[in-house]
């Protein structure tokens, strides 16, 4: 018997970050509010739809987005509000369904094909989704109903904001045929222009051409781009996976020197430290360094110590030294520098690994 057709959702929060700023300060509402830190080094974390109007994006400077509009209201970013929330919408999620693969705080995948709460449809489970995010959050949320996960991405974006779009089996090519192939995943603007020199400017022209074709060109991405042109992806929704690294970064205003970065890596290692505090089942063991230089290279240097840090000041005191391994002439300027951890294990079978290395001894 084969397996029943996949019921996907993609909620979308609207402009999250300053739809929660427009709810909590009333004399927000209405007007162009960008939440970002203000600087020449500061990008728009999100912008609300007034704001939006006059061009305004996530990830875009802050300075350009005061050029673009100068009566922007700019509002500095409270992530510990804002991950309040989405835990608050991820409670509603898990009324109706355990298969949640949260993509950040203001966007999730949910598997309905079978749910919790017994609502007969999954159009019925995203309205219900929907009205409770209103009602107990007083924020909107767009949602899209298709059969796999890349097309309700797409259909949750149709209706924007506080939008329901709904793609049925039967309508799947159909919807694709006249989408320009940028809107498929994983097809940028250089992919796009790759395309547009075989003739390819929609996903019902991408269609038309032989899988065999579409992998001499394009290897692997060929047969990839042949599925999405079809509405195929059997991608799972994937239940959140255990944390693999946390960590804090920060750019600096003015370019520092590697012996002036102390202060800084001990202010992020207490923000790091505080974050794996909230894994209290799992331990991490390795210390990470992150430094970008002013002409944008990355570097990482890591050490897992033997004994694994056991404070915010050893995390500090062994991401400091890590500098040590930093091989640059020292007149070398850095941007943006960041303490990580990784390496998590369970906290129980590092207790049992820990003992048996005693008995060993």
């Amino acid at each position: 018997m084969p397996a029943p057709l996949r019921k996907i959702l993609h909620v979308d929060m609207d402009a999250f970050y300053a739809s929660v700023e427009q709810r909590d300060d009333p004399a927000l509402r209405g007007k162009p509010v960008v939440v970002a830190w203000r600087g020449a080094r500061s990008v728009v974390c999100a912008a609300s739809y007034e704001a939006r109007r006059y061009g305004i994006r996530s990830a875009m400077p802050a300075l350009r987005a005061e050029r673009l509009c100068p009566q922007a209201i700019f509002v500095a970013p409270d992530f510990a509000r804002y991950r309040a929330v989405s835990r608050q919408v991820r409670e509603i999620f898990a009324r109706h369904t355990d298969l949640i693969e949260p993509l950040s705080l203001d966007e999730a995948y949910l598997d309905v094909t079978v749910t919790k709460s017994g609502l007969p449809t999954a159009t019925a489970t995203a309205q219900a989704i929907r009205a409770a995010i209103r009602e107990e959050t007083g924020l909107t949320a767009s949602a899209g109903v298709a059969p796999n996960k890349f097309l309700a991405k797409i259909a949750s974006d149709w209706r924007k904001p506080d939008g329901l779009y709904v793609i049925p089996p039967a309508r799947v090519e159909a919807f694709l045929t006249p989408l320009p192939v940028g809107r498929l995943p994983g097809v940028g603007k250089v992919m796009e222009r790759r395309l547009a020199a075989l003739g390819i400017a929609t996903v019902g022209d991408l269609r038309g051409y032989a899988l065999a074709a579409l992998e001499q060109r394009f290897g692997r991405w060929g047969r990839r781009l042949h599925e999405l042109a079809r509405g195929i992806d059997e991608h799972p929704v994937q239940p959140e996976r255990p944390t693999v690294q946390v960590s804090a970064e920060d750019t600096f205003e003015r370019d520092l020197r590697l012996d002036e970065l102390e202060p800084h890596i001990r202010r992020l290692a207490e923000k790091t430290w505080a974050a794996a505090a909230r894994e209290p089942a799992r331990i991490a063991r390795t210390v990470v360094l992150k430094l970008k230089t002013a002409d944008f290279h990355v570097l990482t240097r890591s050490l897992t110590p033997p004994l694994r840090p056991a404070s915010a000041r050893q995390l500090a005191d062994i991401a400091c030294a890590l500098r040590e391994r930093v091989d640059r002439p020292a007149d070398t300027l850095y941007r943006l520098v960041g303490v990580g951890l990784s390496g998590f294990v369970d906290r129980d079978a590092w207790a049992a690994q820990e003992d048996l290395f005693d008995a060993a001894r």
